[in-house]
């Protein structure tokens, strides 16, 4: 059964009792406010998503970490995936469509004339099936990636759920530099110019977001709206 979500949480008192902590301090004061089983935690193991899954694996590896597998990865992702899950002994657990709806996708290359209706049966439904086990969802979305995610707190209302993003106020300086001094590896793709990677019909070489969607007007996948 979900675990119903305490009464008294108010999202912006948390965002600001949350603001002042170091982001390790923020995962580890999130176990302290909920139980583990409370807490889903995604990752698309793009550029740089070793981050925040370093900071998970160091304070709770038996936490588990959803991977939406859209069926269009690139392989460079997949094997960045594979990567980091040896190398911090994570905890993932892959997410899918189903066989039928994703075929449907293929066959019709969904993504060129309907990509909000691709990514909605490959990316929003899968994960809208788990949604109502937990109170908290963890993403590493951070504010200078789009105008969207500058509108965000840490803890942010989403329905049945409460989205909470530890790296909001992380700079991409910060975020870069983090990954060279704790050495941490980048996604093979960085380097070619993709500064975020989604899949491989959709992603061009771009700074920002600004390579998703092949630089169409479109800038998020709906997850996160």
């Amino acid at each position: 059964m979900p675990v119903k979500k305490p009464v008294s949480f108010d999202p912006l008192l948390s965002s600001n009792k949350y603001q002042p902590l170091t982001v390790y301090e923020r995962v580890e004061q999130l176990y302290k406010d909920f139980n583990e089983d409370e807490i889903m935690l995604t990752s698309s193991f793009a550029a740089t998503s070793a981050f925040l899954l370093k900071v998970f694996s160091d304070v709770n590896k038996n936490q588990k970490i959803y991977f939406i597998d859209t069926g269009y990865h690139f392989k460079e992702t997949l094997i960045y995936k594979e990567y980091l899950t040896q190398l911090y002994d994570l905890n993932v657990v892959n997410i899918n469509a189903s066989k039928e709806e994703h075929e449907f996708t293929s066959s019709n290359k969904l993504w060129l004339e309907r990509p909000n209706e691709c990514c909605r049966i490959n990316k929003v439904k899968p994960l809208e099936q788990l949604k109502n086990q937990y109170n908290i969802w963890v993403s590493g979305l951070m504010q200078w990636q789009s105008d969207f995610r500058n509108t965000l707190n840490f803890f942010e209302n989403r329905g049945s759920i409460t989205k909470f993003y530890p790296l909001l106020d992380i700079d991409f300086e910060y975020r870069d530099q983090f990954i060279k001094d704790h050495h941490l590896p980048f996604h093979p793709l960085k380097s070619k110019g993709y500064s975020s990677i989604g899949c491989k019909h959709c992603t061009v070489p771009g700074d920002d977001r600004s390579g998703r969607w092949n630089n169409s007007p479109k800038t998020e996948c709906g997850l996160h709206l």
